[in-house]
């Protein structure tokens, strides 16, 4: 196995971004899937998990947990030795102690090292405290094989929308000045409109300022996000943006208003290639388990 060491990032500019992890990988562990060469770099996105406290407690008619569990079932038999989990945001819905408990135990189930931000029905000093004891880790910067992988917070405290901060952006901006190799970014809000209008309103709010960051470094390759609920593939440039489906309730896509979809939760996986090319794609479960509201107007 690899080994994971810690060192202080020298960039930090608030508490919870305060590390930085280099991960060293075993070559003669990891094999190339498929086509693909060796020292691609296997990740898995999970994200807007929305666990509770009480394990049985249920949003729009679906037990999260239970949905999270399918997810995480059909990820251990469709791609059993991830390099790195990244779960971006909404983990928990309630922010409780024991939600992000239960949330850590489960997303470290999948045998992987993994990673999380927050999103805006995470409170971020709250998540990294009890994510960080149960073995999850809150570091804003990761360094895998030959990429750097970045993970901001975009949380407003008590909104639905997104903003990175001054410092933040800043954080970025040394991350990216100083750093080496291919680069993804993480972070919950989607930075892009993606054509429906209500969730757009939820966007993040200086995505100029966050793309004039990353237009400045030519090594970032990919953008990745949480919080709509449904799948996005675009590209800023050259650089591909990625969203996925939530492990519990999707909304549908290109509609004004809330909407909850048919197509059943999901995750993405990624091949981050020493090329700096990303091959990446969503799976999702054969279909809801039980419970769902259709009809439901929000939450």
């Amino acid at each position: 196995m690899g080994y994971y060491s810690r060192k202080p990032f020298s960039g930090a500019l608030n508490k919870r971004q305060g590390m930085v992890t280099t991960v060293m990988l075993d070559a003669s562990q990891k094999l190339p899937g498929g086509d693909l060469p060796a020292g691609t770099l296997h990740l898995i996105q999970v994200t807007d998990t929305h666990l509770y406290a009480d394990p049985d407690r249920r949003l729009l008619g679906l037990s999260t947990l239970e949905s999270l569990r399918q997810v995480l079932a059909q990820i251990s038999a469709e791609q059993p030795k991830p390099d790195l989990v990244l779960a971006t945001g909404d983990l928990v819905h309630d922010a409780s102690p024991a939600g992000y408990r239960r949330a850590a135990e489960e997303l470290r189930s999948l045998g992987a090292p993994v990673y999380g931000l927050p999103g805006n029905h995470d409170i971020p000093a709250a998540m990294c405290t009890h994510l960080e004891a149960h073995g999850v880790s809150c570091a804003g910067e990761l360094r895998l094989g030959g990429w750097q992988i970045l993970l901001l917070d975009s949380v407003i405290p008590g909104e639905e929308g997104g903003y990175l901060a001054p410092a933040e952006l800043k954080r970025l901006e040394i991350a990216l000045r100083d750093g080496e190799g291919h680069v993804l970014v993480c972070l919950h809000h989607h930075p892009v409109r993606v054509g429906s209008a209500w969730i757009d309103t939820m966007a993040l709010q200086n995505g100029d300022e966050f793309f004039a960051v990353l237009d400045a470094c030519p090594r970032v390759r990919g953008v990745l996000w949480g919080h709509i609920h449904q799948e996005y593939d675009g590209l800023h440039g050259n650089t591909r943006l990625l969203a996925s489906p939530s492990t519990c309730v999707q909304f549908t896509p290109g509609v004004d208003d809330f909407q909850v979809d048919m197509a059943p939760p999901g995750y993405r996986h990624l091949a981050l290639l020493p090329d700096g090319r990303i091959e990446t794609g969503v799976k999702r479960l054969p279909a809801y388990p039980d419970g769902l509201d259709l009809a439901s107007a929000g939450y």
